[in-house]
């Protein structure tokens, strides 16, 4: 499916809350970042999505391998890219037993609207502050605001902050199964697919 454009309704903003505890017990003091490792338990959060619901953690872990891909900016060239990418394999990712949510700066209303452009199949969780990206040790830079033509519209939309471009497998047993800081846009669907594919292997 080619992305394509189509209407949007407006939500409210963001709520998030992360296990402060976590971050404590793997070093992270006086608003340092965590620096999560693989094999280390995944911060506990929630979140809203784009379509104003609450995500918590809590209530995916266990049950299913879960995939946290954390992206710059909605509506962006390669940020698209990666966000089709996945949505384009989602029946390979739900044959394996993996959701998949995305995470950046964005408001609620700006999740919303790049979900309905481009027709995506799993949840954007809203990060305005920057929280859930330092839960997991992902750095973070200024938010900004672009403009963007929707639908013969110009449409200004504000993040908060701007995450860096970082992927977690987090296993059923709640810890990190990897952890990828060097994330190439247009292929992270494809790799973790392939490494998600592997390790189930390799447990059998």
């Amino acid at each position: 499916m080619l992305c394509r454009s189509t209407p949007v309704l407006v939500f409210s903003r963001l709520f998030i809350s992360v296990s402060v505890a976590q971050c404590l017990l793997m070093g992270s003091l006086s608003g340092q970042d965590c620096n999560l490792m693989e094999g280390d338990p995944a911060p506990e959060f929630e979140a809203l999505t784009g379509n104003g619901e609450i995500w918590r953690s809590r209530d995916h872990i266990g049950r299913r391998v879960i995939v946290v891909y954390f992206y710059p900016a909605d509506l962006t060239g390669a940020c698209t890219l990666q966000a089709c990418g996945y949505r384009d394999r989602m029946t390979d990712f739900e044959e394996a037993d993996v959701e998949v949510v995305g995470v950046s700066g964005d408001s609620v209303e700006n999740h919303h609207l790049f979900s309905e452009l481009q027709s995506l199949n799993f949840p954007l969780l809203a990060d305005e502050e920057g929280k859930l990206a330092k839960a997991f040790g992902v750095p973070v830079r200024n938010g900004a605001t672009i403009t963007r033509m929707v639908n013969g519209v110009e449409r200004s939309l504000t993040r908060g902050v701007t995450a860096s471009r970082w992927t977690f497998i987090v296993g059923k047993n709640g810890r990190i199964l990897r952890k990828d800081t060097a994330v190439e846009a247009a292929n992270d669907c494809e790799k973790v697919l392939e490494t998600v594919r592997r390790l189930t292997a390799d447990s059998e």
